[in-house]
Protein backbone atom coordinates (compact mmCIF):
# COMPACT_ATOMS: atom_id res chain seq x y z
CA UNK A 1 0.00 0.00 0.00
CA UNK A 2 1.30 3.41 -0.97
CA UNK A 3 2.22 5.63 2.01
CA UNK A 4 0.10 8.57 0.77
CA UNK A 5 -2.94 6.32 0.47
CA UNK A 6 -2.35 4.92 3.98
CA UNK A 7 -2.01 8.45 5.37
CA UNK A 8 -5.26 9.42 3.69
CA UNK A 9 -7.06 6.38 5.10
CA UNK A 10 -5.79 7.19 8.59
CA UNK A 11 -6.98 10.79 8.21
CA UNK A 12 -10.44 9.67 7.06
CA UNK A 13 -10.72 7.10 9.86
CA UNK A 14 -9.64 9.58 12.55
CA UNK A 15 -12.03 12.24 11.19
CA UNK A 16 -14.96 9.81 10.90
CA UNK A 17 -14.55 8.28 14.36
CA UNK A 18 -14.14 11.71 15.90
CA UNK A 19 -17.22 13.19 14.25
CA UNK A 20 -19.33 10.10 14.96
CA UNK A 21 -18.49 10.04 18.66
CA UNK A 22 -18.99 13.80 18.98
CA UNK A 23 -22.43 13.47 17.37
CA UNK A 24 -23.32 10.82 19.95
CA UNK A 25 -22.01 12.96 22.79
CA UNK A 26 -23.86 16.06 21.60
CA UNK A 27 -27.13 14.15 21.22
CA UNK A 28 -27.05 12.34 24.57
CA UNK A 29 -28.79 14.50 27.19
CA UNK A 30 -27.42 12.47 30.11
CA UNK A 31 -23.89 13.69 29.31
CA UNK A 32 -24.79 17.20 30.44
CA UNK A 33 -24.71 15.90 34.02
CA UNK A 34 -22.01 13.32 33.31
CA UNK A 35 -22.16 9.53 33.28
CA UNK A 36 -19.71 7.34 35.20
CA UNK A 37 -18.45 4.56 32.93
CA UNK A 38 -15.58 3.29 35.07
CA UNK A 39 -14.25 4.39 38.47
CA UNK A 40 -11.71 6.56 36.59
CA UNK A 41 -13.73 7.54 33.48
CA UNK A 42 -16.78 9.73 33.06
CA UNK A 43 -18.50 10.78 29.87
CA UNK A 44 -19.46 14.44 30.11
CA UNK A 45 -20.27 17.03 27.44
CA UNK A 46 -18.08 20.13 27.49
CA UNK A 47 -17.66 22.79 24.80
CA UNK A 48 -14.03 23.93 24.70
CA UNK A 49 -13.48 27.33 23.08
CA UNK A 50 -9.71 27.17 23.59
CA UNK A 51 -7.00 24.83 22.39
CA UNK A 52 -5.41 21.99 24.37
CA UNK A 53 -6.77 21.92 27.92
CA UNK A 54 -8.79 25.07 27.23
CA UNK A 55 -5.71 27.28 26.87
CA UNK A 56 -6.29 30.54 25.02
CA UNK A 57 -10.05 30.14 25.55
CA UNK A 58 -11.72 33.52 25.14
CA UNK A 59 -8.37 35.14 24.23
CA UNK A 60 -7.97 34.05 20.60
CA UNK A 61 -11.18 34.22 18.49
CA UNK A 62 -12.46 30.93 17.08
CA UNK A 63 -11.71 32.02 13.52
CA UNK A 64 -8.08 32.72 14.53
CA UNK A 65 -7.75 29.15 15.77
CA UNK A 66 -9.23 27.91 12.47
CA UNK A 67 -6.72 29.97 10.49
CA UNK A 68 -3.83 28.63 12.56
CA UNK A 69 -5.08 25.05 12.21
CA UNK A 70 -5.47 25.56 8.45
CA UNK A 71 -1.83 26.60 8.09
CA UNK A 72 -0.69 23.65 10.21
CA UNK A 73 -2.83 21.16 8.25
CA UNK A 74 -1.47 22.53 4.95
CA UNK A 75 2.09 22.02 6.21
CA UNK A 76 1.21 18.49 7.40
CA UNK A 77 -0.30 17.66 3.99
CA UNK A 78 2.93 18.69 2.28
CA UNK A 79 4.86 16.53 4.76
CA UNK A 80 2.46 13.63 4.10
CA UNK A 81 2.97 13.99 0.33
CA UNK A 82 6.73 13.66 0.91
CA UNK A 83 6.50 11.05 3.70
CA UNK A 84 9.47 8.69 3.49
CA UNK A 85 7.62 5.64 4.85
CA UNK A 86 4.23 4.26 5.87
CA UNK A 87 4.70 4.84 9.60
CA UNK A 88 5.30 8.55 9.06
CA UNK A 89 2.35 8.72 6.65
CA UNK A 90 0.01 6.96 9.10
CA UNK A 91 1.10 9.26 11.93
CA UNK A 92 0.56 12.36 9.81
CA UNK A 93 -2.83 11.04 8.66
CA UNK A 94 -3.95 10.65 12.28
CA UNK A 95 -2.87 14.20 13.10
CA UNK A 96 -4.50 15.65 9.98
CA UNK A 97 -7.79 13.77 10.57
CA UNK A 98 -7.94 14.88 14.19
CA UNK A 99 -7.10 18.47 13.34
CA UNK A 100 -9.74 18.61 10.60
CA UNK A 101 -12.33 17.17 13.01
CA UNK A 102 -11.65 19.96 15.48
CA UNK A 103 -11.61 22.58 12.69
CA UNK A 104 -15.06 21.45 11.50
CA UNK A 105 -16.37 21.76 15.06
CA UNK A 106 -15.00 25.28 15.39
CA UNK A 107 -16.74 26.20 12.14
CA UNK A 108 -20.04 24.72 13.36
CA UNK A 109 -20.01 25.55 17.08
CA UNK A 110 -17.17 28.08 17.54
CA UNK A 111 -15.89 25.50 20.05
CA UNK A 112 -14.86 21.85 20.20
CA UNK A 113 -17.06 19.27 21.97
CA UNK A 114 -15.09 17.22 24.51
CA UNK A 115 -16.57 14.28 26.38
CA UNK A 116 -13.86 11.99 27.82
CA UNK A 117 -13.17 12.80 31.47
CA UNK A 118 -10.43 10.71 33.12
CA UNK A 119 -9.93 11.22 36.83
CA UNK A 120 -8.39 9.87 39.99
CA UNK A 121 -10.53 10.71 42.97
CA UNK A 122 -11.19 14.44 42.74
CA UNK A 123 -8.28 15.09 40.36
CA UNK A 124 -9.51 15.38 36.77
CA UNK A 125 -7.50 15.44 33.55
CA UNK A 126 -8.98 18.09 31.25
CA UNK A 127 -11.72 16.55 29.11
CA UNK A 128 -10.90 15.66 25.52
CA UNK A 129 -12.27 13.88 22.43
CA UNK A 130 -11.17 11.31 19.83
CA UNK A 131 -9.64 14.01 17.60
CA UNK A 132 -7.30 14.78 20.48
CA UNK A 133 -6.55 11.05 20.86
CA UNK A 134 -5.73 10.76 17.13
CA UNK A 135 -3.47 13.83 17.27
CA UNK A 136 -1.70 12.48 20.36
CA UNK A 137 -1.23 9.01 18.86
CA UNK A 138 0.09 10.50 15.62
CA UNK A 139 2.55 12.67 17.55
CA UNK A 140 3.72 9.66 19.61
CA UNK A 141 4.27 7.66 16.41
CA UNK A 142 6.31 10.52 14.90
CA UNK A 143 8.34 10.79 18.11
CA UNK A 144 8.96 7.04 18.17
CA UNK A 145 9.84 7.06 14.47
CA UNK A 146 12.41 9.80 15.05
CA UNK A 147 14.29 7.47 17.41
CA UNK A 148 13.88 4.53 15.08
CA UNK A 149 15.25 6.57 12.19
CA UNK A 150 18.13 7.90 14.27
CA UNK A 151 19.25 4.34 14.99
CA UNK A 152 19.34 3.58 11.25
CA UNK A 153 21.17 6.76 10.21
CA UNK A 154 24.72 5.61 11.05
CA UNK A 155 24.15 2.50 8.92
CA UNK A 156 22.96 4.67 6.00
CA UNK A 157 25.95 6.99 6.36
CA UNK A 158 28.30 4.00 6.50
CA UNK A 159 26.82 2.60 3.27
CA UNK A 160 27.18 5.98 1.54
CA UNK A 161 30.82 6.19 2.61
CA UNK A 162 31.51 2.78 1.11
CA UNK A 163 29.79 3.61 -2.18
CA UNK A 164 31.51 6.97 -2.66
CA UNK A 165 34.84 5.69 -1.42
CA UNK A 166 35.22 8.44 1.19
Amino acid sequence: MNSRFLGGLCAIAAFGLDQGTKALALNTPALERGVEVLPFLNLVRVLNDGVSFGMLGGIVPWWGLIALAGVIVAWLLIWLWRAPDRLTAAALGLIIGGALGNVLDRLRYQAVPDFLDFHYGTYHWPSFNLADVAIFCGAVLLFWDSFRSAQNKPERNHREENVTGK
